[in-house]
Order: structure tokens, then sequence, then C-alpha cells
């Protein structure tokens, strides 16, 4: 992507220690965050982060049941520019791009977009939904509205995803972009009100098609800017394959199960990020009728 020219965000901050720690019972803040994980992740997802824990020490009985694990600490934040690191800069350029483009397509829609801000922090973190883990990925918080990134996940999604590339990389920061979209848009909300309505296999029905509508406008995003470069196009395609539902429960060494999906198989994935590239409109976007 040609971001040279872009201007960086100025809507950031990062987060500087051993923040979002645990505290006992439901009222700790990765207790509160373990609904978030599986309605994001699914049971498998609640699981790698809970064996993470014990891997460090922490009991995870005191996550679901008056426990005492160690005190919440504090995070300090800086929002000091000259302090960033490089991946940080070029992430704050992808998301001066968003800011671009979806402030245009709300004004074509006579509306204002209110930014998103982008929280750093390196492996653990604090957000406005409990604790952020690096094992959780990069994630859109709507009680916050923040996007929590730790930089390190690119290498992941490098190595172990298989998906190099700089577009791929911002292809990631704009899906959770789309998200805060949503969450202006209402639909979140919407979609958060239904699933408690229903059985698990519904909500993580409709969890996909929030997940799908997000590529989708992650895919609005790429066409609007006019910054891709030949290649982007195969990157964006590649990283959205690989970390299709069905691909990532294949690669586990488990059989796929749609009833468990919770962002779509990998061609739904490349099918609505390819919508999104190819139409250049949100309008295009509505997984929940298609």
């Amino acid at each position: 992507m040609r971001l040279d020219d872009e201007q960086e965000s100025t809507n950031f901050e990062v987060q500087d220690g051993r923040g979002g720690g645990f505290g006992g019972g439901l009222g700790g803040g990765l207790g509160l965050l373990l609904p978030f994980i599986g309605s994001r992740f699914g049971c498998g997802g609640i699981v790698v982060v809970l064996i993470i824990l014990a891997f460090m020490g922490v009991n995870p009985l005191s996550l679901v049941g008056g426990g005492g694990g160690p005190v919440q600490q504090d995070v300090s934040v800086s929002r000091d520019a000259s302090k960033l690191s490089d991946i940080q800069h070029w992430s704050l350029k992808v998301l001066g791009s968003t800011e671009r483009v979806w402030g245009q397509a709300f004004a074509q829609a006579g509306r204002q977009y209110q930014p998103t801000v982008l929280s750093f922090y390196s492996q653990n973190g604090s957000s406005g939904c409990g604790a952020a883990q690096s094992a959780m990925g990069p994630f859109y918080c709507p009680n916050d509205q923040k996007v929590y990134l730790d930089t390190d996940f690119f290498n992941e999604l490098r190595q172990r995803f298989g998906a190099p590339g700089d577009f791929a990389q911002a292809y990631v920061i704009a899906h959770e972009v789309g998200h805060h979209v949503q969450d202006l848009e209402g639909t979140l909300g919407q979609v958060n009100r239904q699933q408690r309505a229903v059985g698990e296999a519904e909500g993580n029905a409709l969890q996909v098609r929030v997940e799908l509508q997000a590529d989708c406008y992650a895919g609005v995003w790429a066409k609007r800017t006019g910054l891709m470069e030949p290649g982007d196009l195969e990157e964006g395609m590649k990283a959205a394959q690989a970390i299709g539902d069905d691909t990532l429960q294949k690669a586990a060494g488990r059989r796929p199960v749609p009833e468990s999906f919770t962002h779509g198989t990998s061609e739904q994935r490349m099918d609505w990020l390819r919508r999104g590239l190819d139409s250049g409109d949100p309008a295009q976007c509505d997984t929940f009728k298609s």
C-alpha cells in the first residue's frame, strides 16, 4: 500500500505496564471478558486463554467464581507520538486512512463520523471490556469504542497464518474499524440484544454476519483509499482465507463444526472482502439480508 504520504491519526494511546490483571470472581477484568472472548472466538478461544493463564500461575477457577486472583494493576497510558515504534507509526497511517474514508462516507449520508481510538499494548493490557491479552488478537471494544492491538500479532499473521504483506496487516486494522462503524450504526447493539434471546448456535450465526460485514467494510475502505498496489488484493485474499473458521479448525486438527463458527468460512470471508473491494459501497455490505 502507498501509505508514505498518508497522515497519521492522532487518535491513539500506548499502554505501559502489566495491566489488565485478574481480580477476584466475576468482578475481575478477564472474568468480565470471557463472554466477550467466547462471542468472538467460540469456546476454543476461552480454552486457549485459560490454558495461558494456568501457565502464568493464575488459577482459572478464580475467574468464574469467588476465588481471588492477583489484584488488577494500574496501566499508565501515553499519547507521546515521539515514543512510537515504526510499526505503530505505520498502523496510525492505516488508521488515518480509515478516518478519511469513513469521514467521507458518513458525510455523504449526512452524518458525522466519530473516529475510534487505537490502543497499543504489549502482551497484557486493559480495555473497557476487561483485560486485553495478546492471545486474543486485535479486537474492538464497544464499551469504550476503542480498537486494541498488540502489534506482535502481525508477526503471527505472517508466521503462523502464512499471510505476509502490509495490506494483510492493514486489513486487520480496517476490519476492527469496521466494527466501530457497525457500533456507530447501531448494528452491534442490535445484534447483541438478538443474541441474548437465542441459543448458542443462532447467536454464533449472528456473530458470523457481524464479522463478514466488517470484512466487507474493510474492502470498502481499501477500494476508497486509492492506495492499493499490485499484489495487495492477493495479500488480502490470503489473509481472509487463512483466518476462516473452517481453516483454523482444520489446522487445529479438528473437524469443522459450522454451528461453532463465529467469523465465517474462508470462502465467506474472501467473498465479502471482495464485495467491498469491488463496489466500494457500504450499502453492498448488508450481510443480514444476503
